[in-house]
């Protein structure tokens, strides 16, 4: 069962918490909190043993881009994967099948784009299947990432109760991407990532309301 939002400032606060815990998991990347050029140094540590050695290659991009791409690529993954749940479903309504199109052509290409920076740098994708990325990131995960139980259970629904289930984690899922991005556009650099995560919070953001549209019509 998802918890919904019931009320903009509920969202507000959940983008809010979304974004400290974005910050708290930076650990995993070792995001030096002021930014600037203590982005980039000793970017290597905390990523794990076998990294010492790329850490050349890497060392004039900021922390901020890094952690942004890495983490954005699994989050999208998952919204990729549960979009195909729905469209796997015949009994979901045209609206919410083209709602599901829309999300896994828009974020399709921009995993693509992320992945093609990663490369460039010399920096390893955390992406995988969608699945595993919630709990496997520091605790609760990601903002807005689903468990795996719940990827399951949107899996086994049909009909409404699929549309209702992808609807309320798609909105929270959103929220947590949108934290994600306002956190990056804070302490980015790269002028193309600050491109992508400004286009991340108002495409999102829009699909956000148009997600509570067809919640309230199926209510």
């Amino acid at each position: 069962m998802f918890r919904r939002s019931a009320h903009p400032a509920v969202r507000l606060s959940a983008i809010a918490a979304g974004g400290a815990l974005v910050l708290a998991l930076s650990g995993c990347i070792v995001v030096n909190p002021g930014g600037g050029d203590g982005d980039r140094d000793d970017m290597h540590d905390g990523m794990g043993d076998g990294m010492h050695d790329q850490s050349s290659e890497w060392e004039d991009v900021s922390r901020a881009d890094v952690m942004f791409a890495q983490m954005m690529i699994p989050h999208h993954e998952q919204a990729i994967e549960m979009s195909q749940f729905i469209l796997a479903d015949d009994g979901v309504r045209p609206e919410v099948l083209q709602l599901a199109l829309d999300i896994e052509a828009a974020q399709a290409p921009e995993i693509e784009l992320m992945e093609s920076w990663l490369d460039e740098w010399g920096v390893p994708s955390m992406g995988g299947d969608g699945r595993g990325a919630a709990g496997g990131m520091g605790g609760s995960g990601m903002g807005g990432m689903l468990s795996d139980a719940e990827m399951d259970e949107l899996e086994s629904a049909d009909g409404a109760e699929a549309e209702r289930l992808y609807l309320e984690g798609m909105i929270e899922h959103h929220e947590g991407a949108i934290a994600m991005a306002e956190r990056h556009q804070d302490r980015g650099e790269d002028d193309d990532v600050l491109e992508l995560s400004a286009s991340i919070i108002v495409s999102q953001a829009a699909e956000i309301e148009r997600m509570e549209g067809l919640l309230a019509d199926l209510d």
